[in-house]
């Protein structure tokens, strides 16, 4: 992770360890995650479908260290 990524992360745990109230805090982390869950698979659907130009969904698992088939269920955001 870059420097750029840590210090994002920890001013963001730092923002949700500044809320006072334990189950406000506990919902905004889980809102927090769902959030980043469906951001995440849309950057990876992104990275595998720039990947699959010129190569095969096999080559593209490979450098994923998935399979085929999942690379390519990834490229739809898939779970």
């Amino acid at each position: 992770m870059t420097n750029t990524l840590e210090a994002h992360t920890t001013s963001l745990v730092e923002a949700i360890r500044e809320i006072s109230d334990d189950v406000e805090r506990y919902q905004a982390v889980r809102n927090l995650e769902v959030q980043l869950d469906a951001d995440f698979k849309e950057v990876k659907a992104e990275i595998a479908k720039n990947l699959h130009e010129g190569r095969s969904w096999q080559q593209v698992g490979d450098l994923l260290g998935v399979t085929g088939s999942r690379a390519e269920q990834i490229s739809r955001a898939s779970r």
